[in-house]
Formats: C-alpha cells, sequence, structure tokens
C-alpha cells in the first residue's frame, strides 16, 4: 500500500512538472510584442477601458475568453491570413509568446 502511495505522489509530482514545462512562451515577451505591433488595431491590455481602436479588430481579453479557444487555435489563426488584417508574418518565437500573453487574459470560469 505504501509504495502504491509513493508512486502516485510521485507520478502527480511528475504531471505538475510536466505540465509547467508545456506553457507555450514568455508572457512578459508576448504582452511587449503585442504593444508594440498589434495595439495599433487591437485592445491589447488587460484593462477594461482598453479598447480596440480598429472596431473590427477583437480586444485580446475577447479572444482570450472566445469559448473554444486554445493555443493551438489561436496558433492556427495567426498564421491564416485574414481579409481585415494586414498581411505580416509573426515569428515562430514570437507567435508563441504572443499566444502566452493572450491565454494569460483568460478569466477562470466561476
Amino acid at each position: 500500500m505504501r509504495t502504491i502511495l509513493i508512486a502516485v505522489a510521485l507520478t502527480m509530482q511528475l504531471m505538475a512538472h510536466t505540465a509547467a514545462a508545456e506553457q507555450l512562451g514568455n508572457v512578459d515577451a508576448g504582452r511587449e510584442y503585442a504593444r508594440a505591433h498589434c495595439g495599433e488595431c487591437h485592445g491589447v491590455e488587460a484593462a477594461r477601458e482598453d479598447f480596440s481602436p480598429n472596431v473590427d479588430a477583437p480586444d485580446f481579453s475577447v479572444v482570450a475568453n472566445t469559448p473554444g479557444i486554445t493555443e493551438r487555435a489561436l496558433a492556427v489563426w495567426l498564421q491564416t491570413s485574414h481579409p481585415t488584417m494586414p498581411d505580416f508574418i509573426i515569428p515562430a518565437e514570437a507567435r508563441d509568446n504572443l499566444i502566452a500573453y493572450i491565454m494569460s487574459l483568460r478569466v477562470a470560469k466561476k
């Protein structure tokens, strides 16, 4: 019984470590990238009073809280051209950081 408890504890510790290691990108670097490259059209700050300057460009907090949005969905979306969005390429590392930042704006469900 004791061996099983130890094995379960070690497994849970490993799972927690693996989940932390899988976090995509750097939130702070993503925030800086968003401010520098996305803020002209999108509301990029977490503050409620930071609205998108362009009515066709959603606030990043709205994107983060869209039902079903995931890191993978954002990666695909950011690599796909959009008629209302400038055609520019986000470098892979910056893209991962931007995704990490956008996902950090997600509000936990109550």
